[in-house]
């Protein structure tokens, strides 16, 4: 075989000119996401960030929900990439705070989108995007994995289902508590998110 067959073919700058444009649309779209969430962002936004005309911005993404669906699959890739780099060795419960304050630290850098509400047209657009429902799935199974053992551990209150401790967790993503303390300037991101992990993970009883 001929070793000149074998190597990777270099892009084109064209290519790589469209890669780094959809890139930064995709990077713009998840900061007004989690600014404004996706029924107040505008395309006309995205495109003025970017700096495109809305007509060049159509021809990465032909709709507003096409838009937000890139930035969605975007953020569950970051979430795959950073569950599977935590330590194997951990105790199942120090994995679970370890993605739940990633998540929450995201949220107060202002990088982590909003959910769409339940009567979203972007929620459709979600279910129907298979790279945003596998990666959901992933994310879900190891977190999952990990609630069951903590459980059995007696880590983790055993009485509740652990679909319910999912959601939970799943809610500090856009958790508002985080913004409102920040809003107060009376602590630091890391004091923010050591009393939001406690009311997690802890609860509000006395100890």
């Amino acid at each position: 075989m001929n070793p000149e067959e074998t190597k990777p073919q270099k892009k084109s700058f064209k290519v790589q000119m469209l890669a780094a444009r959809e890139s930064a649309i995709i990077e713009s779209v998840n900061r007004l996401l989690a600014d404004k969430g996706f029924d107040a962002m505008t395309v006309d936004e995205v495109a003025a960030e970017v700096g495109i005309a809305k007509a060049s911005l159509y021809k990465h993404f032909p709709s507003k929900e096409e838009l937000a669906c890139a930035a969605m699959v975007m953020a569950m890739q970051r979430a795959q990439a950073f569950i599977a780099q935590v330590p194997a060795e951990q105790a199942p419960l120090d994995k679970l705070k370890a993605v739940t304050r990633w998540t929450m630290t995201l949220k107060l850098q202002g990088q982590m989108p909003s959910l769409p509400s339940q009567n979203s047209s972007l929620r459709a657009t979600l279910m129907g995007s298979k790279a945003y429902m596998d990666g959901l799935m992933e994310v879900s199974d190891a977190l999952g994995g990990w609630i069951e053992q903590a459980q059995a551990q007696g880590s983790v209150n055993p009485s509740l289902p652990a679909v319910a401790v999912l959601y939970t967790l799943f809610a500090r993503a856009c958790d508002p508590v985080l913004e409102f303390l920040k809003m107060g300037e009376q602590h630091s991101d890391e004091q923010i998110l050591d009393m939001v992990m406690s009311t997690c993970f802890d609860g509000l009883n006395a100890r």
